[in-house]
């Protein structure tokens, strides 16, 4: 395993977690969500900052980065093609959204991988090594390109350097149940939206909201599995009821992070060896 050797090559487990907020997601709490990584992976550093791209970004390079964000949008949803200049506009806007890093988003995809490689840019010479876990939870919404039915699809994570985890993502990509769908489409033929008090009375606590009070709690295991990622690239787990599941539908996330047990045996076992490897180390 990675993490095994890294350990008898250094004999060094020192690691520092970088947690950057999203100001538009009013029930995200980073202390929390510090406390918990440093209850399960032991005596770690676990640094809270404000918004990615507001804490990295220099001010006189926010228009060129603003043009990088452009040509990040998924124009396409059928093909992943970025070879279109950028508007004017465009570019205006997602300055405006640099500036406001409050403002809610809807109606744009980003290419998660183009993203993380933008906002790996950001990240300073001195804070991209292994030692340095950098996780970003960001209202922008990316997904990635399936080469087997030729289209992107939203995702809550991307696993990289930084790890990005979306706010919006967590509500809009995994599939909400069957019967949602169905009173969507039975509303869609009377020409209307499904009422909101419907959805509560039928369907309350069944899929995640935004601003949901249990999004502190969901986000937990998806920073999780960017520390799995950046540890041994194994971000996943194929137990539905361990928080490293890969979800697809909004149940199976609900299932995953809000039930016991919190982790799977083999992945529990993993975490006890990293608490115990930093203890040896630190006594040596």
């Amino acid at each position: 395993m990675l993490l095994m050797k890294f350990f008898e090559e250094k004999n060094d487990f020192h690691l520092t977690i970088f947690l950057y907020g999203d100001p538009s997601s009013k029930t995200l709490n980073l202390n929390e969500i510090k406390d918990y990584l440093k209850q399960n992976l032991g005596d770690i550093d676990v640094e809270v900052r404000k918004d990615f791209i507001t804490y990295l970004l220099n001010s006189n390079d926010i228009d060129e980065f603003s043009e990088e964000l452009v040509q990040c949008k998924v124009r396409d949803l059928s093909t992943p093609k970025f070879d279109i200049e950028s508007l004017p506009g465009e570019i205006r806007y997602e300055k405006k959204l640099i500036e406001c890093p409050e403002k809610k988003l809807s109606g744009i995809l980003y290419d998660g991988g183009r993203l993380d490689v933008a906002f790996q840019s950001l990240i300073p010479q001195e804070e991209l090594d292994f030692h340095n876990v950098h996780i970003v939870f960001t209202n922008r919404l990316f997904g990635t390109f399936d080469e087997k039915d030729y289209r992107y699809h939203a995702r809550v994570i991307i696993c990289g350097y930084p790890s990005i985890i979306s706010t919006t993502g967590i509500v809009e990509a995994p599939a909400k149940s069957k019967e949602f769908y169905y009173l969507k489409q039975k509303y869609l033929m009377l020409g209307m939206e499904i009422p909101h008090e419907v959805i509560k009375e039928k369907l309350q606590g069944n899929f995640i909201e935004y601003d949901d009070p249990r999004l502190t709690e969901i986000m937990k295991g998806y920073v999780m599995q960017s520390v799995f990622y950046h540890l041994i690239y194994e971000p996943f787990c194929e137990e539905k009821n361990c928080r490293l599941y890969n979800a697809h539908w909004q149940k199976e996330v609900i299932n995953a992070q809000l039930r016991d047990p919190e982790f799977c045996k083999k992945h529990e076992k993993i975490l006890q060896d990293i608490r115990t490897r930093q203890i040896k180390v630190k006594n040596q």
